[in-house]
């Protein structure tokens, strides 16, 4: 074994001189230096693996692409690309109806404020100037868009200052749509149509009217409707109403696809008022040159004057020619009706006339008189300033003419309200008050025909018995 191992060192060492260019036995040279047996056995592995390992992989393969049935499908013929012909693209026209809608952009819900101007709001939000320009030049559009309401909702989107849409509600049933177009705006109006459905209800008072209302399902704004446009020449609403009166209404309200939106106009109305029952129903001629509330016998409902001066309130200090005054203390008569509401409470004209004075009158404070003819004057006092009125102006019946207030001799904010027949002072509430004329005779019949219906829908509630007798003078 040893004189082996000598000779093989010996062998090595003579390689190495059979070839001097190798100076040094290099790594690999030392990693090869085996056992010629050791080589072999090596070799024999790695042959063996690289046979078995392709087999291995072949066989799953196999069995996964038998499995969805991929080996088991003809296999298509080769294609050469280069003999196709060339691409047709066709044109495929989008329908409208499939594309989005939507803009791009901040959306901004703009609320109309007093005194609010597109020129204000854009410069508020600080949209371009020249686009608001732009979209008012266009046909129709500048009226549409420049008649604002407080309460108003302007909708805009925009980018970065640059309108994309403006959107507004120009009526109950239109929009007005402005979008950004390829060169310009385009505008349009939409139309959103309303679906009006009749309701009647009816209501007995314990309380007070607006709790008898809220009762029987109506809405503030329906009574004061009833109170103030069509019962308001008759009955002061704000003393004359007692427990066990009664009212029965027809009214119209109002629905955009399925939403109710609101309440629209009374089509016919009962008031039961300490055993005296007044009625009305509203008529618009087809020519449209009649449109008012009525009673049955035609007479138009709207008198000469008003029953109260101001909306439906409250009644602070009634009639009373022996009342202790509140201030001086002593018996002086009250020769009006105190209407006791916040300050700033708008005064109407209780009738159409010319303003016979303007201006401070002692305990009266700020003070407006009235010349209605025959004889006929109202005072308005305590106020807290007057609207755009001065002496010798013509006014009409339901005009502004001042504010409430507490000016003058007075403890707290109210109206005080004289009405005078030649300088004689009369109880505003119960004073007769002049008759308005019956409908021109050409629409007599259309009335009759209209009228009828609607009262027929007010006596089948069967909220009051309606007979002649009972009828309001």
């Amino acid at each position: 074994m040893r004189e082996s191992r000598q000779a093989a060192q010996l062998g090595f060492r003579k390689g190495l001189q059979a070839n001097p260019s190798t100076s040094a036995p290099t790594a690999r040279t030392a990693f090869d230096y085996k056992p010629q047996s050791a080589r072999s056995s090596n070799h024999a592995r790695w042959f063996v693996s690289g046979l078995v390992l392709p087999l291995i992989g072949g066989l799953i393969a196999y069995g996964v692409a038998t499995r969805d049935g991929s080996l088991l499908a003809p296999r298509e013929p080769a294609v050469n690309l280069a003999n196709l012909p060339p691409l047709e693209i066709a044109e495929v026209e989008i329908p409208t109806s499939a594309m989005p809608t939507s803009i791009l952009g901040d959306t901004v819900e703009y609320v109309v404020r007093r005194n609010d101007t597109m020129d204000r709001i854009f410069r508020q939000l600080k949209l371009n100037l020249t686009d608001l320009a732009a979209i008012r030049d266009m046909p129709s559009v500048q009226e549409q868009l420049d008649q604002l309401r407080v309460g108003d909702i302007i909708t805009l989107v925009h980018d970065e200052g640059l309108v994309q849409s403006l959107t507004r509600r120009i009526s109950e049933t239109a929009i007005l749509s402005v979008t950004r177009a390829n060169e310009g705006f385009n505008a349009e109006v939409i139309e959103t149509p309303l679906d009006i459905q009749e309701v009647q209800t009816e209501g007995t008072i314990d309380s007070s009217l607006f709790v008898a209302a809220r009762a029987a399902g109506v809405s503030p704004e329906v009574i004061l409707q009833m109170a103030n446009d069509i019962f308001g020449w008759d009955i002061d609403f704000a003393l004359d109403i007692q427990p066990g009166d009664k009212f029965n209404l027809v009214y119209e309200q109002k629905y955009r696809d399925g939403k109710f939106i609101g309440n629209g106009r009374i089509l016919a109305a009962d008031f039961m008022n300490n055993g005296t029952l007044h009625r009305a129903v509203w008529f618009e001629s087809k020519d449209g040159k009649v449109s008012d509330y009525f009673r049955p016998d035609g007479r138009s409902v709207r008198r000469a004057f008003l029953r109260a001066p101001l909306e439906f309130t409250r009644i602070s200090s009634n009639f009373n020619p022996k009342r202790r005054h509140p201030i001086l203390n002593k018996i002086r008569a009250h020769k009006g009706v105190d209407y006791a509401a916040a300050t700033g409470t708008v005064i109407k004209a209780a009738g159409d006339g010319r303003v016979a004075f303007v201006g401070n009158k002692g305990g009266y404070g700020r003070v407006v008189i009235l010349e209605h003819g025959g004889g006929v004057s109202t005072l308005y006092g305590h106020m807290s300033r007057f609207a755009s009125i001065r002496n010798g102006q013509r006014v009409r019946q339901g005009s502004t003419i001042g504010y409430v207030g507490s000016s003058g001799a007075a403890t707290g904010p109210h109206l005080h309200y004289e009405y005078l027949v030649n300088g004689v002072h009369k109880n505003p509430r119960t004073v007769l008050l002049p008759e308005a004329g019956p409908i021109p005779e050409e629409y007599r019949a259309e009335f009759v025909t209209k009228s009828g219906q609607m009262l027929a829908k007010l006596d089948r509630a069967g909220a009051a018995t309606v007979t002649t007798a009972a009828l309001a003078p």
